[in-house]
This record gives C-alpha cells, structure tokens and sequence, in this order.
C-alpha cells in the first residue's frame, strides 16, 4: 500500500515538473532577429569579410549568431530595385532592428518603417541625403557608421598619379545610381585641373557593364583609373582587379581586397573597423538603448596597400616614400 502511494506521489511530482518545464520554455523571450538589407550579395569576398567584422562587433555586445541572436539575411545581388520588396518583407517577419548597408538599401528601410530600429553604414553625410536631421542627435529610429570614403577621392587620384605620372588621361569609375556622384565627380574634376590631367567619367551600375568600361578604357588610352567607393565596386573588387590585370591597366580602389587580388593599389576605410562598429551599435540598441540617442559614429582609420607584384608586371616603380606610407605591401 505504501509501495503503491508512493508511485502515485512521484508521478505526480514527475508530471508537475514537465508541466512547469513546458511553462518556463515558454515564458523565455523569443530571440531577436537582425534583418541584415545590402545592395550587393553576400557571397562576395568582400561582403563576407564585413560580415564577419559585423559579428565581432555583435559578440563584443554580448551576441553571438545562433545562440542569442538570429539573422535574417536579404540581399539584392546588385539590384537597387528589388531593395524596396527586401525591405518590406523583413517589417513583415517582424525583425527587431535592421542592419542596412550603402544609402539605397537605407532609405529601403526607412521608407518602410518608423518604428523598427535601422542601423546604418555609409560612405558619406547622412544628413546629406535626407536620411537624418543631425549627426549628433538623430532623432527618429535611425543612427550608425558613416566612414571616410569619398573625401579620399582626390588623394587617391593624387597617388595614382604619382606612380603614373607621365600619364596625363585618367578615367574615373562610378555608378550613376549612387546618391553621391554629383558632387564627387565635380571634386575630382577640380583636382585633375590642377594636376593638368584629363579626367573621363565613366558609369557601371551592374556588374555586367564592366567589360564595357575597361573597353573604353582601352579607347582612351587612359594610363589609370580610379574607381568610385560605391557598394557595388566595394563588393566586386577581387572583379575588377582581374580586368585590371587583363588589360595591364594602373588602378586604384576604396579597399585592400583589390590589391590583394591582383589590383595596384588600395587607398580608402578600413572595412573591419566600419563593420565591427556597425555590431556593436547593433548590440547596443537591442540591449534597449534607442537610436534616436546614439550619434552618428565616424570610422577614421584609412589603409594604403600597394600590390609591388603588379607594379613590376606593370614596368611601374613604386617610390620609397609611397612605401613607407603603405600600411601593407603585397609581394
């Protein structure tokens, strides 16, 4: 008898139990997503390395992908329109915040929600463009990174021409999609004047138009080419400096992964820096802080990396000077 009441007592223990681990799972708090919106796919190279920069920033915030975060990963493969549609659908899946990368994947978000948290990295003035009132008080549900990138415009000219300085035709590259490249090219048309050069512009706003720039190129008989800090040539410089090596051309890029890839030369933000700022104002604001009270951050740290691989194969000889400025030196 005492042998029976004491089963009947512990199944009951045992039932009561489950019925408050059902209870407790349930009472945990369901685990933030990041709706993570770029212009440019994220099997890229250089995509992937900002990633990664992203998710340091996050795990010095207290978050780690998989285990107390998720990320909800939309990508518009270099396709400016499909941002909007990209955009609506991670409000429809109900992120907490959005990590938004270049203008036009951010005015996406922002067009989209006032309420859900967009976090931001851009190369230029986000006042500028329209997405915010101040740098210092944001206001509203937008703040984030904004890094050095076209200011570097005229430096980069300046050093390509200092490794070609008998050239006297260079091209410059951009996308006439990016909000910026009024006033970057009437920059670098002023600072061509006064180093006597003839400054060609010349557009690509997907990747397919690129074989036709580097053919014009060739036409001009342009001794260099700078190209423009827009997402698209950020996420396809390995691309580019293929068809640079191909058609022996001197060029310089926003990004270290260019020279690394064969390219001359790469003058511009450091990546890492930008992205892992961009995780921890991420982790922030899912910690409650609200973005309205966040300022705008700058990333300062610029890197000069200088392919000597692809000077000699060039016939170019880099100067002594330039190399004690290069932060790395690719053999």
């Amino acid at each position: 008898m005492f042998d029976r009441k004491r089963r009947e007592f512990m199944a009951l223990l045992g039932g009561a139990a489950a019925t408050w681990s059902v209870a407790g799972r349930a009472q945990q708090p369901a685990m933030p997503v990041i709706g993570y919106l770029d212009s440019t796919s994220p099997d890229s190279s250089e995509s992937a390395a900002e990633l990664g920069a992203f998710r340091r920033g996050l795990s010095e915030a207290g978050y780690v992908e998989s285990r107390n975060i998720a990320i909800e990963y939309h990508s518009a493969d270099g396709q400016h329109d499909r941002l909007p549609a990209l955009a609506a659908d991670l409000v429809r899946r109900h992120v907490s915040i959005i990590a938004s990368f270049g203008v036009p994947a951010t005015r996406a978000a922002k067009a989209v929600t006032a309420t859900i948290p967009i976090v931001f990295v851009i190369g230029g003035d986000p006042v500028e463009v329209g997405l915010l009132a101040s740098l210092s008080r944001p206001g509203g549900n937008l703040t984030g990174v904004t890094f050095l990138g076209r200011e570097l415009q005229r430096k980069r000219l300046e050093l390509l021409h200092e490794l070609v300085s008998t050239a006297t035709i260079i091209a410059f590259l951009v996308n006439p999609t990016d909000p910026f490249v009024d006033t970057e090219t009437r920059d670098l048309q002023a600072a061509a004047s006064i180093l006597g050069l003839q400054l060609h512009v010349l557009r690509a706003s997907t990747e397919h138009d690129f074989e036709t720039v580097f053919a014009t190129v060739v036409q001009l008989r342009a001794g260099g080419l700078v190209i423009g800090p827009d997402r698209l040539f950020i996420s396809r410089g390995e691309q580019l400096a293929a068809l640079a090596l191909r058609h022996a051309l001197p060029a310089i890029h926003p990004t270290r992964r260019f020279a690394a890839a064969g390219g001359l030369m790469s003058y511009g933000g450091s990546r890492a820096d930008q992205f892992r700022l961009l995780g921890v104002y991420t982790g922030r604001i899912l910690k409650g802080e609200k973005p309205a009270d966040l300022p705008v951050q700058r990333a300062t740290r610029v890197e000069l990396a200088i392919n000597l691989k692809t000077a000699r194969t060039l016939g170019l000889t880099i100067p002594p000077s330039l190399l004690v400025l290069a932060d790395e030196v690719i053999e």
